[in-house]
């Protein structure tokens, strides 16, 4: 057994090793065809300094610029997969003739200040364009790329017209979404009023503890690059088993619990989904102005691919500049949350298998790029369709002008039973039919006992949960989670766009939630998850106010859409899955009407979904004709 440890940590080591040796050359390949200047304090306006890293072209010609910007360590003496993106991604820039500017958010390792989720203040972006416009290396003209916490900051940041922000390439970009029309996720920390538990895990090995140690201000730049080779302020956090600390209670003592940094998480906690300190930071809102052509990137197992496609329609409607409505572009693409790059041949997502699901996404992003900010006319815009998305089942590519295509109708399925939808094995059906009398379905939520979250549309959780389309069918025998499936269908049917759902509730407590899946049944049983949502009913009125339930009055529950693009193939048939948890992919109401985040104890509810004339549940499908 020793000598097994032994080999495996020698074998560590030696990778460990290789990594960096791999890094230390695209950092000489670098050198020899760049001018590269690490550690660079770009001053804001506040006199707060931002640490940079700038690699451009050996030119006295201006060049355009690529610009990233992001809360984590991309020092190039660390060992890393993200140190070796940022440097290929610097290298590949630097070859095509730009210069590859990667910044950290105030606060974030060598950069001063105090850190704050998505780098507030906003003024930061603006500030760092107008520094390097005015640079004689620059031609004035910025692009910004980057996923997830590299992409969210651009929107808002956009949406203070900076002459010199020429494009964008968001991709992975919902936690920089705040409110969209309906969708009040507030960076995706809510879905339907419900919190998203993703940011607990996350922010437990982002945020800032106030006690840590901090480097003086001022520090010159010569020895920021000495200290960079062997000290990089990243501090080294204990490993979590999430499956368990995201099971504590209350909510606002998981990070405490495991013995993990103070910071903005139980300030974050007591927030509700209209609070005005959404407002105050780096969230894009929808009462603010965009007016930038954008290249958008949007997955279907992403945590937030619904108000990610808000957020392009908006811009393709509400942008004041028709130039602008019309170079809004979109890619989505059946995989997890930025995991574009890494489809293959045959790409499995979770348990299913996609198919081919390469694009060739270098050279789509520096068309764009060569298109806005070096003035090529390659006629990207003219030639690349504005809606290029995968249409999972059927397994390829698909293009649209519009999100959903165009000739998507709303087909409209009712839920029924004879009130025992209780599991796969219950009378629940999904029917085109009105349904008549109403036999309620019924079944106890205990949040002490929830619906374990399987598979989805998920990132950032640690081992909690494993992303992608896994077969529900053992889920689906419990009998908190009510079964509605369609017949066998004659035909196959394409459904690509949003996905609305109308359900009737009537509880015994005050506040609970509603959850609900989308699925893709095969003939042989295996039940393929395609989307899911969340509505907790006391915000089912709005986001402004919170109206608890009576005991036994029936409510209209709308959920908050969901998206997909599936083609569920002839014998196949159309499910969807009703519950009132789905954890740890969302917090569990603890049914008491209380904050529930201060709360350690829950009371079980009884709650039933009613169908009939009066209360005519339903599920509505975006069908594409074919």
């Amino acid at each position: 057994m020793k000598s097994f440890q032994n080999l495996a940590l020698l074998l560590l080591l030696t990778l460990s090793v290789q990594g960096w040796a791999q890094e230390k050359n695209i950092l000489e390949q670098l050198q020899e065809i760049a001018i590269v200047d690490q550690k660079v304090m770009m001053p804001m306006r506040d006199g707060v300094r931002l640490a940079t890293d700038i690699y451009r072209p050996k030119t006295d010609q201006p060049v355009p610029i690529i610009f990233s910007r992001t809360p984590y360590n991309f020092n190039s003496y660390r060992d890393g997969e993200l140190v070796t993106r940022t440097l290929q991604s610097a290298l590949e820039a630097v070859q095509k003739g730009y210069a590859y500017v990667v910044q950290n958010e105030r606060g974030r390792f060598f950069s001063e200040g105090e850190w704050g989720i998505l780098g507030t203040p906003l003024t930061d972006g603006y500030d760092a364009f107008t520094w390097m416009a005015d640079q004689t290396w620059s031609n004035g003209k910025i692009g910004t790329i980057g996923c997830s916490s590299t992409a969210e900051w651009q929107m808002a940041v956009a949406a203070l017209n900076h002459p010199a922000h020429a494009a964008l390439v968001p991709q992975g970009y919902g936690a920089g979404v705040g409110r969209i029309g309906n969708y009040y996720e507030q960076g995706n920390w809510y879905r339907g009023g419900a919190g998203q538990m993703l940011f607990t895990a996350w922010l437990y090995g982002t945020q800032h503890d106030p006690m840590a140690p901090k480097l003086p201000e001022g520090i010159e730049q010569e020895d920021l690059l000495r200290l960079q080779k062997f000290y990089d302020m990243a501090p080294r956090y204990p490993g979590v088993d999430w499956k368990e600390g995201l099971a504590h209670l209350p909510l606002q003592d998981i990070i405490r619990n495991v013995d993990g940094p103070q910071g903005i998480y139980e300030e974050m906690i007591t927030r509700k989904p209209n609070s005005p300190e959404w407002y105050e930071g780096g969230l894009f809102h929808d009462d603010m102005e965009f007016e930038k052509p954008s290249f958008w990137f949007v997955s279907w197992y992403d945590v937030a691919s619904s108000p990610n496609l808000a957020m392009y329609n908006h811009i393709r409607e509400n942008a004041k500049d028709p130039k602008i409505r019309d170079n809004q572009f979109l890619v989505i693409a059946p995989t997890l949350h930025c995991a574009y790059t890494r489809a293959t041949e045959n790409t499995i997502v979770g348990e299913r298998s996609m198919g081919d699901a390469r694009l060739p996404y270098n050279d789509m992003t520096y068309a764009w790029f060569d298109y806005w900010l070096k003035g090529e006319a390659n006629k990207v815009t003219e030639e690349m369709p504005k809606v290029t998305y995968f249409t999972m089942g059927a397994n390829k590519w698909q293009y649209s002008d519009t999100w959903p295509p165009k000739d998507a109708e709303m087909h409209t399925y009712f839920l029924n039973s004879k009130g025992n939808a209780n599991s796969r094995l219950g009378d629940g059906k999904l029917s085109t039919s009105r349904p008549g009398k109403d036999n309620p379905d019924t079944f106890q939520y205990d949040p002490m006992d929830p619906v374990t979250s399987y598979g989805g549309n998920v990132c950032c959780t640690g081992n909690a949960i494993q992303g992608g389309a896994f077969d529900q069918q053992e889920m689906e025998l419990r009998e908190d989670i009510l079964v509605y499936t369609s017949e066998a269908l004659t035909e196959g049917v394409e459904v690509s766009g949003f996905i609305e759902a109308k359900l009737f509730l009537s509880s015994d407590v005050k506040d609970t939630d509603l959850t609900i899946k989308l699925i893709d049944v095969y003939p042989d049983g295996t039940a393929y998850n395609l989307d899911e949502t969340i509505q907790r009913v006391r915000y089912r009125e709005g986001y402004e106010n919170e109206v608890l339930m009576e005991k036994g009055k029936v409510y209209e529950v709308n959920m908050t859409p969901m998206s997909t693009s599936n083609y569920f193939e002839k014998g196949h048939k159309i499910r969807i899955e009703v519950s009132s948890s789905n954890f740890p992919r969302f917090d569990r109401n603890l049914n008491t009407g209380g904050n529930n985040y201060d709360e350690s104890e829950g009371v079980v509810a009884t709650n039933s979904i009613h169908h009939s004339r009066k209360y005519p549940s339903s599920v509505s499908l975006p069908v594409v004709k074919k």
